[in-house]
């Protein structure tokens, strides 16, 4: 089986892009971590074996650090 992958958009406190990208780059799942321009701050892809997967990823590792805001969650149809 292979893995799902996901795009998490994160609109972050003020002032808080990089230390939330820092704090996310290298966890489980997470593939990259880059702080962008434009009404979201940082853009994640991730990896899990399944959405499920996906989801614990999001709610346990991502909403959990101090300074996300909100996210919005998309999964990628394709597959590499």
């Amino acid at each position: 089986m292979s893995n799902k992958k996901a795009y998490v958009l994160i609109q972050t406190e003020t002032g808080k892009a990089e230390t939330v990208a820092k704090a996310l780059r290298g966890k489980p799942g997470i593939v990259s971590a880059d702080i962008v321009t434009g009404p979201h701050d940082v853009i994640l892809v991730i990896q899990g074996a399944d959405t499920d997967a996906i989801a614990k990823i999001v709610v346990n590792q991502i909403q959990a650090v101090h300074g996300v805001h909100r996210t919005i969650t998309y999964m990628a149809l394709s597959e590499d």
